[in-house]
């Protein structure tokens, strides 16, 4: 690592109250446990899909309702 990069660790990790070590040690832990872009979308796609599953057709407003409205 080049000598500016330590040097601003060295302050962000101060500015923290840690050492460069426990910074890089909570960020490789953080890499395990982070949902992925991946998974994240997997979750939403799956809440969605049961949404719409949910859905019936006694759910949709009545026609003249929907009208009433002044769209």
């Amino acid at each position: 690592m080049d000598d500016e990069t330590y040097r601003r660790a060295r302050v962000a990790a101060a500015a923290r109250d840690r050492s460069i070590s426990a910074l890089v040690r909570d960020f490789l832990r953080s890499l395990g446990t982070e949902e992925s872009e991946t998974d994240r979308l997997k979750r939403e796609e799956r809440a969605l899909r049961d949404q719409i599953a949910e859905f019936t057709a006694a759910d949709r407003l009545p026609r003249d309702e929907v009208f009433s409205r002044g769209m």
